[in-house]
């Protein structure tokens, strides 16, 4: 290709591809490739050496994004393969597919709302245009880049217009499919090739405890050493690339991109002088060829929308700034700084790894958990036809109706914790709280990840400790951080920021209205309280509002609505397939169900229970957090309204429909090992609409290898009360 050679794991991706869309059985092909490892080049090869003995094939390359992705593969192709015939969405809705084509089509210009590729009235539409090339004797093979990030409906139907006779996805996050033949790329073979660094150090060099007034100048002052570190050691080995520090923005704040802009400028870094670079999606500057390995930038300041598919090996650090406004992390984004500028190790540790500086803990712990993941199997399962017809009645929110009570959450709230702590007067009451756990710290403290990761999806190497920082207050600095806490704790026991917010002032702030006060707190130390124990307030405000409540009250307006629920035609599991105890479970509303899905110890023994038993005829494991699945709802204190997912719809050979849900029991010692504080509630809901439709119900718990089985009248935590009766006496 051109003057490129290609790695040998690279030729043999190249190779397994043109065996499987030449001779294979399977129509879709899933690659698993570790950013960095030159997939676009794959690709091209893989595309070049089809077409040359395949003259009468188009190939369909779809990418995501906001437009510029597939101009950056068109553009690489046009480079590396001059010969080759490159199309845009609109080259084809002019002048049509010609064989040898390759054309490069943005999702959105096809799948967003309003187009107009695939109206039927326009004269010429891609419907038209897929007809007359079939016509022609055309045939597709459709490559789908970043497949994660397009798995709708809606970009399904568009994929299977082409009916392609194979479908390549590509990504470094894929799933494995046992419906499709899988590569993947081993990131080892990656790292040695030398075009990925050998290590990401996360947090290098900061200090355990230190106390900090800015917290954005220290990382930035952090990432302006190690840039100049790696600079220096650039010049010393006679290596011709300039290091670029991305600094990843987690809003749109111009107050925030003001901050770092001037505290750049007072170390000699400006748009001016062209050593300071900004993308946003409304404004860019001094972004000209800035993937060069010479160009002047040294910082750029982006949003994280850009991470998808863009090159630019000579960016080795990033530092990600925290607002507490936490976004979805994206492994893609630390393959930006991945690359290797020139795809060799120069046996230098300092040029031969990548730097992460962030004090943003959700995003750190989402690295290492990303880090550490492991793909699991996949299957597409449809449900058996005698049980298509199966139904039941679900209830589902009623979203109109609110009935949340403010001032019955406050003194619930205000009443728990007098009951749990034992709590007086505020003076006391400071201290036993801090003997329960509470953090009275005047800083904000932050625990936050340091240490070091080899290979992204292996999580045995991953060397990591956690390190303190400490963050002096400032209700103007830290006025988003609060708000931030304040958000998780009211997500957390389901209402909104605008209820909590007062209540926990009148708790807790000193000059807030409300004589009888748990604690007397300044702004400051208020700041402080909530943010530090964000994790203990959410802990203890849910068992505050969560407690059982008679379901049977009388509200504004009727909380829920009732819809007609049927076995879900198709569902997608995880499973082991490497698990030798893989089989199917013959009683399962599904075929072809695999008896090694992700499940807890009690739905395990509760399955195998199924199976074996002569009086069940069938079970399904239900679904949760969609509209498709089976639901009850219920409300807690607070006349708020929860949803509840039962585990199992259970039939028995009497003719009977059991709804089932499981729950950690007891081990050996008699220790509960439920950690479910809703249990009460859900168990009241249950029992309430199981006599509502006149079905059986039950929660199961565990001992050991035992399962039992409840549905007296009131839950009872303790196993040996006699409401706790063995499964194979009842069901």
């Amino acid at each position: 290709m051109l003057g490129i050679k290609l790695k040998e794991f690279q030729e043999k991706c190249v190779e397994t591809l043109l065996e499987q869309t030449v001779f294979g059985e399977k129509k879709e092909i899933l690659i698993q490739a570790p950013t960095g490892s030159g997939k676009t080049i794959i690709l091209l090869e893989y595309i070049n050496r089809f077409l040359l003995e395949n003259k009468n094939y188009v190939f369909i390359w779809l990418t995501p994004g906001s437009g510029e992705l597939e101009e950056q593969s068109k553009n690489k192709m046009n480079n590396l393969l001059k010969n080759r015939s490159t199309k845009t969405l609109n080259d084809i809705l002019n002048n049509g597919f010609e064989k040898q084509d390759t054309a490069f089509i943005n999702w959105e210009n096809v799948t967003k709302k309003g187009n107009t590729a695939l109206r039927e009235l326009e004269k010429s539409n891609l419907y038209d245009q897929i007809e007359n090339a079939k016509n022609d004797g055309i045939k597709f093979i459709v490559i789908i880049d970043e497949e994660h990030r397009n798995k709708t409906e809606k970009a399904e139907n568009i994929t299977s217009l082409f009916n392609a006779e194979h479908i390549v996805r590509v990504s470094a996050t894929t799933k494995r499919n046992d419906e499709a033949y899988n590569i993947k790329i081993d990131e080892m073979e990656v790292i040695n090739s030398g075009l990925i660094t050998k290590s990401l150090y996360i947090n290098q060099g900061i200090e355990n405890n230190i106390i900090l007034e800015d917290e954005i100048e220290y990382l930035l002052k952090l990432a302006i050493e190690k840039r100049r570190a790696i600079r220096t050691a650039c010049t010393e080995n006679a290596i011709n690339y300039n290091p670029l520090v991305i600094i990843q923005l987690p809003s749109m704040s111009e107050e925030l991109i003001q901050k770092i802009e001037k505290y750049l400028n007072k170390q000699g870094f400006t748009y001016e002088n062209g050593l300071l670079a900004i993308w946003l999606a409304d404004r860019k500057e001094n972004i000209e060829n800035i993937s060069d390995n010479n160009s002047s930038q040294c910082f750029l300041i982006m949003k994280q929308a850009i991470s998808t598919g863009w090159d630019c090996p000579r960016a080795k650090v990033l530092v990600k700034i925290r607002e507490n406004m936490h976004e979805d992390f994206e492994i893609q984004t630390l393959g930006r700084i991945r690359r290797m500028p020139e795809g060799i190790h120069y046996g230098n540790e300092l040029l031969d790894n990548c730097y992460l500086y962030t004090f943003d803990d959700e995003y750190t712990e989402t690295v290492k958990h990303q880090l550490g993941r492991h793909a699991s199997n996949v299957k597409s399962l449809f449900v058996r036809d005698e049980y298509r017809n199966f139904k039941l009645y679900k209830e589902v929110k009623n979203t109109e109706a609110d009935n949340f009570a403010p001032r019955e959450a406050f003194y619930a709230i205000y009443e728990y914790y007098c009951k749990q702590y034992n709590l007086q007067n505020p003076e006391e009451n400071k201290e036993k709280l801090k003997q329960a756990g509470y953090n009275f710290n005047q800083n904000i403290t932050n625990e936050v990840v340091q240490g070091n990761a080899i290979q992204l999806n292996k999580k045995n190497f991953i060397n990591s400790e956690k390190i303190q920082i400490q963050s002096t207050v400032d209700t103007y600095k830290n006025g988003l951080d609060l708000r931030h806490s304040i958000n998780v704790i009211a997500t957390k026991i389901g209402i909104i920021y605008q209820y909590l917010s007062p209540i926990l002032q009148r708790l807790f702030l000193e000059n807030a209205p409300f004589p009888q006060k748990i604690l007397k707190l300044s702004k400051k130390e208020f700041y402080s309280f909530i943010i530090n124990n964000e994790k203990k307030l959410e802990y203890d405000i849910l068992d505050a509002v969560i407690q059982k409540r008679e379901q049977k009250v009388k509200l504004q307006k009727e909380f829920k609505k009732v819809e007609e629920f049927i076995f879900p035609e198709r569902i997608t599991v995880k499973y082991n397939k490497k698990d030798p105890t893989l089989g199917e479970m013959s009683k399962n509303v599904y075929y072809g169900y695999p008896s090694t899905t992700l499940k807890s110890q009690s739905e395990e023994k509760f399955e195998k229970y199924c199976e074996q038993s002569n009086k069940i005829k069938f079970w399904y494991k239900n679904g949760e957090s969609t509209n498709e699945f089976f639901s009850i709802i219920y409300l807690d204190k607070m006349n708020k309204a929860w949803t509840f997912y039962p585990d199992y719809i259970v039939g028995d050979n009497k003719g009977n429909t059991w709804i089932i849900e499981t729950k950690g029991g007891q081990d050996a010692y008699g220790n509960s090992k439920n950690i479910d504080i809703k249990v009460e509630n859900k168990y009241e809901a249950l029992k309430t609409y199981a006599q509502k439709y006149n079905l059986k119900w039950g929660f199961i718990r565990d001992i050991e290898d035992e399962i039992f089985i409840s549905f007296a009248e009131a839950y009872k935590e303790d196993m040996k009360h006699e409401s706790w009766m063995n499964v194979q006496e009842i069901l």
